[in-house]
């Protein structure tokens, strides 16, 4: 049953977007250098803050998995699980990283190889060791820890505390108290929404242009913006059907067909590719990830100054962050009758395992291309990122299959993530939502519009630089956000246990 608009909140977050899609789109020159301008700032001055945010959480949550509280259900005490572990997995899996980790598990790797961490020699066989290392520790425990804290707090508040309410301001009730349903509740929404959009536009940002090139590559055209529109046109008609379905049949179905294809792809790398080499490669970056693991959750690199940290850890920290609500508020809806110890430990453990997989075989091809001299990374990435991802694919034998099924591969993730977005904002701007009940079709719809015109605004605007600086500028306010949940929990948990 479809629940009333709340119109304080509705009509402000539109007309935000809008004409934030308008300025970038009108000024598209003036629009690059000051959002770039903004990124230094930010990254420079808060690596300390998101590095140390990040690190805690991870903390946090492991006193929560392995105390008292990790055996809480949320949920009545007869309550049972909606979906089965796979599907339930998948869901949380394939919204929360899309086309993004199809792209950076191959290109991020090569990046580090010639521009490595820690002031190592660039193209040494110290930056190969960690040119997956880092991918790993970037897509792994932290970045789910951060993906953890919203979806926790967001399911105990409509399941054990029995908010109806799909919102990030009721989550914060527990330290807000009234003012959570006054004005400073309805900004944080409209905050939310903002960010949501604008981190869903990156990942589209992202997903776009990089399945356009590899359609190009297939029908034997060249790439241009021409197919970066027909491509959303695809991927949002697949996104209506499903919205239309609803959450049971739709998101469900598409993130399973993810799943399977995801791990069919990966399978088809290891037997073709270099399967020992990939093996010991993966086996080798995951031993130096855990081997350094607080070193690069707090590098900031305040004497030499080389801006690794800041262009790569911050921003990833603060791209996820300014995701995780939208991702918060999505498994939130799907993870009544789990424990807490469940949730957590599912999100963080499977999420990285799903992240590492990605970037063990895709990323250890490509650098097994690069450093074998089948592949020149310096020379084709200044044609475009996107060059790389069809460069290597198109290296594997049965290229030709394999770049139709990664292409489709793409468009149901595409598909998924803008899916899943679309329910959230919806939700959040549904007065109430309880139970089982889903937002209005209608509104899915619109929303999902929305996502696919700000990807494409964008892309328009500057390409992938300003894409990735759009998303760390929304991840500012959601700092103080995250501490808001945080501290909301640790009371809830406290007063419900007396």
């Amino acid at each position: 049953m479809a629940g009333k608009i709340d119109k304080t909140i509705f009509y402000p977050s539109i007309l935000v977007v809008l004409i934030v899609i308008g300025l970038l789109i009108g000024f598209r020159e003036t629009a690059e250098p000051a959002i770039e301008g903004m990124l230094a700032t930010v990254t420079t001055n808060l690596d300390w803050a998101f590095e140390f945010l990040t690190i805690g959480l991870f903390i946090f949550f492991i006193w929560l998995i392995v105390g008292r509280f990790g055996k809480v259900k949320l949920g009545d005490p007869e309550d049972k699980p909606e979906f089965s572990r796979f599907s339930w997995a998948g869901m949380l899996f394939t919204a929360s990283m899309g086309t993004s980790i199809m792209f950076w598990s191959i290109v991020e790797p090569l990046y580090y190889y010639t521009g490595p961490p820690f002031g190592i020699e660039p193209e040494s066989a110290e930056a190969a060791d960690y040119a997956v290392t880092y991918g790993l520790f970037h897509w792994g425990l932290s970045a789910w820890a951060l993906y953890a804290l919203p979806a926790l707090v967001i399911a105990y508040s409509i399941y054990v505390r029995k908010e109806r309410s799909l919102r990030i301001s009721t989550a914060c009730r527990g330290v807000l108290g009234k003012h959570a349903d006054g004005l400073l509740g309805k900004g944080i929404d409209i905050l939310v929404i903002w960010s949501l959009v604008g981190g869903l536009g990156t990942s589209l940002g992202i997903g776009v242009p990089m399945v356009s090139n590899v359609v190009s590559e297939i029908i034997g055209v060249e790439p241009t913006m021409l197919m970066n529109v027909l491509v959303l046109l695809v991927f949002t008609a697949i996104f209506s059907l499903s919205a239309y379905i609803g959450l049971y049949k739709g998101i469900r179905r598409l993130s399973d067909w993810n799943v399977y294809m995801a791990l069919g792809l990966a399978l088809f790398v290891i037997i073709v590719g270099p399967t020992m080499f990939l093996l010991s490669y993966f086996t080798n970056s995951l031993g130096l990830m855990f081997d350094n693991f607080m070193r690069m959750s707090l590098h900031t690199d305040p004497i030499s100054q080389s801006g690794f940290p800041q262009e790569w850890t911050v921003f990833y920290f603060a791209w996820f962050a300014a995701t995780a609500p939208f991702i918060g508020l999505f498994v939130a809806r799907i993870s009544k009758g789990r424990t807490i110890r469940d949730l957590l430990s599912t999100v963080i453990l499977f999420g990285s395992f799903g992240s590492w997989l990605y970037f063990g075989v895709f990323g250890g091809y490509g650098m097994n291309l690069e450093l074998t001299g089948q592949l020149n990374f310096s020379e084709i990435v200044q044609e475009s990122e996107q060059a790389v991802i069809v460069e290597v694919l198109s290296s594997l034998p049965l290229a030709s299959l394999f770049l139709i099924f990664f292409a489709l591969l793409g468009f149901i993730y595409l598909s998924t993530s803008i899916d899943s977005a679309a329910y959230v904002l919806a939700g959040i701007t549904t007065e109430k939502l309880g139970g089982s009940e889903q937002p209005a079709r209608w509104n899915r719809l619109l929303w999902g519009l929305i996502l696919a015109t700000m990807a494409l605004s964008l892309t328009l605007v500057g390409g992938l630089e300003v894409v990735q600086s759009s998303a760390v500028l929304v991840s500012v306010p959601v700092l103080i956000m995250y501490v808001l949940l945080a501290v909301s929990l640790y009371r809830w948990l406290h007063q419900d246990e007396k």
